[in-house]
């Protein structure tokens, strides 16, 4: 669904102020900025080269041919030496491609005994990348800013975050989601403007009939679902009953079934993304629980109950953490541990958590649903892997959509659930629980979100700004008066037009 061999161009501002032998140490300099970045394998893409740039018509020229390359996923520049920015301003006007500027030079320590005027004149950035930033900012040019050494560690992991924006961004402006059915009847926060949504975003949203679903499963052959049963049996510990031979082994083969005939289907779609919806399910046999985990697991969207907003976060999130370690989730706020001890979250849903987030071997396991009248669901069954984590939520507030997240450490799980028939998460927020949730509360926050341990506050900043979409961040620093005091400010700043 992105880009087969994403990559990102380095470019680099000069003159010929200065005269071609000085362009020459521009050129070679900025060379080995780009060796430096790309040597240490830390980043999330190659980073590539591009001939220095010193005109107007070469900068467009360069940009537009970035736009239209679905290759190109971002621009880096730096300008080396004083580039004057007016010839950047066709150039960045014409801007699609996410951006970052990065602010260095090509030595770390000054050589104080041998600073002349000819050093002085090659080696300018501080310089030359101040008159970028007005120009970038008189545009209103959405970017990603870094500053230091590219030999800093820090400075190339901001880097490679900003990459994994980039990546999806591309990811959701080439995505196409399907909608089995509506949303949950009565439910306020899974609504949502598509057309606003194409527009900002470039998702396009489908809508079909479930029973459009159930031909596609119908048309599964034995043969398929005897290959992910097998699957099953080595990836997972499939519960006694459900084996080959147990008395509910058809429920397994049901649940292979959906997911055959739900994989063909967005394959045959050029979906990335989908929805479900627990009140319309038509001809299935059952809710898809196990084949929902397993498409998510493989990178699709997925929202439940027709969320088709969070489904499209989803894929976006797993289209950024491609290659990290970690994973990412559908999710939901169930439930409150208020004490003793810290303050904690519990996060489930019905069926649909990922094993991308798993902490140990996950288990195949049927249970009553008591909703969708229909027969019991397969799912799988696991506790989260502990650590740092992100919970990010979408809502669409009428005059723009807005992002939410909140910085929380995923915990084990006090005492065991053996009785809690589906995956879960349990979560300390970050500061603490009453203001996260009072904060999330006064933000319109969503109950529906993605989960995600291997992308954080990082990626999803570069990412907002460039998609042109209000962020708010919930993380040790918050405090509820200047959280409040945050919302009408962007309130405000957004009825002008000023975000960005």
């Amino acid at each position: 669904m992105t880009a087969s061999t994403p990559t990102v161009w380095f470019l680099t501002g000069s003159q010929g102020l200065y005269g071609p032998e000085t362009v020459a140490q521009v050129e070679q300099q900025s060379q080995q900025i780009v060796e430096q970045l790309n040597v240490g394998g830390d980043l999330s893409l190659p980073v590539e080269w591009l001939p220095v740039l010193t005109d107007a018509e070469s900068i467009r020229a360069t940009v537009l041919a970035a736009n239209a390359d679905p290759d190109v996923v971002g621009l880096i520049a730096w300008m080396h030496t004083f580039s004057p920015a007016k010839m950047w301003i066709a150039g960045m006007d014409a801007l699609r491609t996410p951006f970052l500027h990065l602010h260095t030079q090509a030595n770390v320590s000054l050589p104080w005994g041998e600073i002349d005027m000819d050093f002085m004149n090659l080696n300018q950035a501080a310089h030359g990348d101040r008159e970028f930033g007005y120009v970038q900012t008189r545009l209103g040019v959405p970017r990603t800013t870094v500053v230091g050494h590219v030999s800093d560690p820090a400075v190339r992991a901001r880097v490679a975050a900003w990459q994994r924006s980039a990546v999806g961004v591309a990811a959701v402006r080439s995505l196409r989601l399907a909608r089995f059915g509506d949303n949950m009847r009565d439910v306020a926060v899974t609504e949502g403007d598509k057309v606003e949504a194409q527009i900002r975003f470039g998702v396009s949203v489908q809508a079909y009939g479930v029973n459009d679903l159930v031909a596609s499963v119908d048309a599964a052959s034995d043969a398929e679902v005897d290959e992910l049963v097998e699957a099953y049996g080595d990836l997972y510990d499939v519960a006694p009953e459900l084996a080959v031979g147990g008395e509910r082994h058809e429920s397994l083969r049901d649940g292979a079934r959906i997911e055959a005939g739900l994989r063909s289907f967005l394959t045959a779609g050029g979906f990335g993304a989908f929805t479900t919806n627990f009140e319309d399910l038509g001809g299935l046999r059952q809710l898809p629980g196990l084949a929902v985990q397993r498409l998510m697991a493989e990178g699709y969207g997925f929202g439940g109950e027709g969320d088709w907003k969070t489904s499209v976060m989803l894929h976006t999130i797993k289209a950024m953490a491609a290659g990290q370690p970690g994973g990412t989730s559908f999710m939901e706020d169930y439930t409150y541990h208020l004490g003793p001890g810290t303050p904690k979250i519990l996060g489930a849903h019905m069926l649909e958590v990922c094993p991308t987030i798993a902490a140990d071997r996950p288990r195949v396991e049927v249970h009553p649903l008591g909703i969708g009248d229909r027969e019991d669901p397969v799912r799988l069954v696991f506790d989260a892997t502990p650590g740092p984590a992100a919970v990010v939520g979408i809502c669409d507030l009428g005059d723009r959509f807005r992002l939410v997240l909140n910085e929380v450490d995923v915990v084990t799980p006090d005492e065991p659930l053996p009785k809690l028939p589906v995956a879960r998460a349990v979560w300390e927020p970050r500061p603490d629980l009453a203001t996260s949730a009072e904060s999330w509360l006064q933000a319109g926050g969503p109950h529906h979100t993605v989960l995600s341990t291997a992308v954080g506050t990082e990626e999803l900043t570069s990412f907002a700004a460039t998609i042109g979409v209000e962020l708010l961040v919930i993380d040790e620093g918050t405090r509820r008066r200047d959280f409040l005091n945050e919302l009408r400010w962007n309130q405000a700043a957004y009825r002008l037009g000023m975000g960005f």
